[in-house]
C-alpha cells in the first residue's frame, strides 16, 4: 500500500518583514513625507545658521529697525508725499505704490489691446487679420527689456525739448521729459461728488443684477446701459453742480525754457507702462484667439440662423463662452506683467526693486530688503490669483 504525499498550501505568515513594510503604500507615503520635512528643516536650519555666522563675522546688524532711518535720496515720481528727509520705510511704500500703479494700469491696457488684437486676428478682413498677426509675432519674439528700451530710447527720447513741446488737447503737453497735464485741485465739497459716484456704481450693479434675474425669469430684456450711464455719470455730475463745482485745475504753462504748473508723468513710467502693456497684450491676444476657437462653430451658425448680426454674435454668444477658456491662462499673464515691472530699474523708474536697491546699497541690509521684495511680490501674486479664481468661478457654467 503506497502512501501518497499530501501537499498543503502554507498559511500566510502573521508576522512582518522589512520588505512587506516598504511595499505598504500607506507606510511609504508617511515615510517619504516625514523624510521630506526633515530634509527641508535641515536645509532651512543650515541656511539660517550660515547666514547668522556671516552677519556676525561682518558685524552687520540684522532686523528691520533700519526702516526708521532717514532715506537721504529723492524719488522722481511719488503718489504720496515724500522727500529726502523721509524714512526708508516710507520710501519702500512709495516704490510699492509705483509698482502697483504700473501693474494695474498695464493689466487694464494690455487686456483691452489683447482682446481687440485677438478678435482682429479672426477677422474676415484680410488687412486687419494680417496686421494683428504681425503685431503678435513681433512683440511675442522680442524680450520685454528690449521693448522697454525701444519706448524709452527710440520713441520718448526723440521727442522735442520742453520749450518745443507738442501741444495736445485739454491743455496737455508732450516732450522728452514726459506728459504734462492739468493737475486737479479738490475743494472740501468734493467728498459729496465721490459719495455720489460710489452710490451710482452700487446702484448700477444692483440694477444689472435685477435685469439679469428678470430676463432669466420672464425672457424680457432690460437694457441697463443708459441707466448705468445716468447713475455713474449723471448722479456725480448733479452732485458736482449742487456742491458748487468744488474742482479747479492747475494748468501747465509753456515758458521760454520749460513748463510750469500742472503734473508731469515722466518718460520712465510712460516707457515702462507702454512696453509692458504692448508686450503682454501680444500673449493675451493669442489666449483670446485660442479661447474663441475653442467655442463650437455651431454656436455661431445657430446665432446666424436666428438672424443675429456677427458683432452681436461675437459679443453675446462667443466671447462669454470663450471667457471660460480664456480666464485661467489670462491669470498667468497678469502675474507675469506684475513681476516684469521689476525691469523698471533698467530705465531708472522708482519701483519697489529700484528703491529697495538704493536702500540696500546705503544700509547693507541685503537679507531684509530681499525678504521685503519676496513678500511683496508673493502677496501681489496671491491676491491676483485669488481675484481671478473668484472671477473664474463666477463665469463657470452652473448646473441646473
Amino acid at each position: 500500500m503506497t502512501q501518497e504525499a499530501v501537499h498543503t498550501t502554507p498559511l500566510p505568515s502573521t508576522g512582518w518583514s522589512f520588505r512587506s513594510v516598504m511595499y505598504d503604500p500607506k507606510f511609504r507615503g508617511i515615510f517619504f513625507q516625514v523624510l521630506t520635512i526633515v530634509v527641508l528643516v535641515g536645509v532651512v536650519w543650515w541656511i539660517a545658521h550660515n547666514t547668522a555666522q556671516n552677519l556676525a563675522r561682518s558685524n552687520t546688524a540684522s532686523g528691520f529697525g533700519f526702516l526708521r532711518g532717514r532715506a537721504g535720496f529723492e524719488i522722481g515720481q511719488s503718489l504720496i508725499s515724500y522727500s529726502s528727509d523721509s524714512t526708508y520705510g516710507r520710501a519702500i511704500i512709495v516704490g510699492l505704490l509705483n509698482t502697483i500703479l504700473v501693474a494695474v494700469a498695464g493689466i487694464i491696457t494690455a487686456t483691452i489691446i489683447g482682446f481687440v488684437v485677438g478678435i482682429g486676428r479672426l477677422s474676415h478682413n484680410w488687412l486687419i487679420a494680417k496686421l494683428c498677426t504681425v503685431y503678435v509675432e513681433v512683440f511675442r519674439n522680442i524680450p520685454p527689456l528690449l521693448v522697454i528700451f525701444f519706448w524709452y530710447q527710440g520713441v520718448l527720447a526723440v521727442l522735442p525739448q520742453p520749450r518745443e513741446s507738442l501741444h495736445l488737447p485739454l491743455n496737455m503737453f508732450l516732450n522728452n521729459r514726459g506728459l504734462a497735464f492739468p493737475k486737479p485741485l479738490f475743494d472740501t465739497g468734493m467728498w459729496f461728488v465721490g459719495a455720489a459716484l460710489l452710490v451710482g456704481i452700487v446702484a448700477s450693479v444692483v440694477t444689472a443684477r435685477w435685469a439679469h434675474k428678470r430676463q432669466e425669469a420672464t425672457g424680457k430684456q432690460f437694457h441697463t446701459i443708459w441707466v448705468s450711464i445716468a447713475l455713474v455719470v449723471g448722479l456725480p455730475a448733479l452732485a458736482f453742480l449742487v456742491s458748487g463745482m468744488p474742482l479747479t485745475f492747475d494748468v501747465p504753462i509753456a515758458g521760454k525754457f520749460n513748463l510750469t504748473g500742472g503734473s508731469v508723468v515722466g518718460p520712465e513710467f510712460m516707457s515702462l507702462f507702454l512696453a509692458l502693456s504692448f508686450y503682454t497684450a501680444a500673449f493675451i491676444a493669442e489666449i483670446v484667439r485660442a479661447g474663441i476657437r475653442g467655442v463650437a462653430k455651431g454656436q455661431s451658425e445657430a446665432a446666424g440662423a436666428l438672424g443675429l448680426h456677427p458683432s452681436s454674435t461675437t459679443r453675446l454668444i462667443v466671447v462669454p463662452q470663450a471667457l471660460r477658456i480664456i480666464i485661467p491662462p489670462l491669470t498667468s499673464q497678469y502675474l507675469n506683467l506684475t513681476k516684469n515691472s521689476s525691469l523698471a530699474i533698467a530705465i531708472g523708474f522708482s519701483d519697489l526693486v529700484a528703491v529697495g536697491g538704493t536702500i540696500l546699497n546705503q544700509t547693507g541690509q541685503a537679507i531684509e530688503v530681499v525678504l521685503i521684495w519676496a513678500i511683496v511680490y508673493l502677496t501681489l501674486s496671491i491676491l491676483t490669483s485669488i481675484f481671478m479664481n473668484w472671477f473664474n468661478a463666477k463665469m463657470a457654467l452652473v448646473e441646473r
